[in-house]
């Protein structure tokens, strides 16, 4: 790998050497390592379509699969399908994320569309990390697509913690969940998009399962001219818990949409929405201020201690 893509898999996975346990890494379009392990099995598709099958055992415990995906070609653009099987009673970390790179001219677009199924089984635990970024010295365009689509069994926990951090010029985020009894949905969604950049998310949450329990929460950071759409549909069909949170801070002539929508099936579902838009409050930026830094040091570290 060049510097650029050892930079790219640094910032969306946290790498920089071999990673330990199973991987996967896909670089402009190619299989570029990985590695299996007795619990974890990674098997390309047969079925024609980019991407990756995961087998994880029933009662895996305490390891982990680094998936990252980076493109440094300019006008690359690709789909690709990853489906993930985790067996009952495993508990197991997977990191995912996508760098783009893109030097080209403003005919250039490179792009990314990937979509992830997970199959939780019964009572088994999952924490997902997944990082977007982008960068280039051209003017060509970074486009990411993400579509995630969970299925939890009895009991089953998942946790995503989603970030885009830089550099994406155009995304559209999709989050679909559907639960058994006892299971939980954790998201953390952190987004931040400046320039001309638009970001789209969408979830729907369809809680089935008598007792099961849904957390949505989403901080992002509107900065520039750029356009970010939030909606959040939580379906309460059995006695459950919901609960969909957007807080945004919007700054120079950037504008944010927030748009939760709750649907109580049942009499003992319990659904709470809280939706929060502003800008940074002059108070803060004062204080700091005073401490010596510029406004604009000011800002940089609100918005870092806001998205932490």
């Amino acid at each position: 790998m060049d510097a650029i893509e050892k930079d790219l898999l640094a910032k969306v996975a946290d790498l920089h050497g071999t990673p330990e346990g199973a991987y996967n890494i896909r670089g402009n379009g190619e299989l570029h390592g990985r590695k299996t392990t007795e619990n974890i099995d990674i098997v390309t598709k047969a079925d024609g379509k980019s991407g990756i099958d995961i087998y994880i055992k029933p009662n895996t415990k305490n390891e982990s699969m680094h998936i990252p995906v980076i493109i440094s070609k300019a006008g690359l653009q690709e789909v690709v399908y990853n489906d993930f099987h985790i067996g009952e009673n495993a508990d197991v970390v997977i990191v995912a994320g996508c760098g783009i790179h893109n030097a080209g001219g403003k005919n250039d677009t490179s792009r990314h569309d990937g979509e992830h199924t997970f199959y939780v089984g019964k009572n088994a635990r999952v924490r997902y990390v997944e990082k977007h970024y982008g960068s280039g010295d051209g003017n060509g365009k970074n486009v990411m697509n993400p579509k995630t689509v969970v299925h939890l069994e009895e009991g089953a926990y998942m946790e995503m913690e989603t970030t885009q951090i830089k550099g994406i010029d155009s995304t559209k985020r999709v989050t679909t969940a559907t639960m058994k009894a006892g299971a939980n949905f954790v998201v953390k969604e952190k987004l931040y998009t400046h320039g001309n950049q638009t970001a789209d998310t969408d979830f729907i949450v369809d809680m089935n399962g008598e007792g099961c329990r849904a957390d949505i929460m989403s901080r992002s950071v509107a900065a520039g001219n750029s356009k970010q759409n939030f909606v959040s549909t939580m379906n309460g069909n059995a006695p459950c818990h919901g609960h969909t949170e957007c807080d945004a801070i919007i700054m120079d002539d950037a504008s944010v949409t927030a748009a939760p929508c709750l649907s109580a099936n049942n009499i003992d579902a319990e659904l709470i929405h809280e939706a929060a838009i502003g800008k940074i409050a002059g108070e803060q930026l004062i204080k700091l201020m005073t401490l010596g830094l510029t406004e604009k040091e000011a800002e940089e570290q609100i918005i870092k201690g806001f998205l932490h």
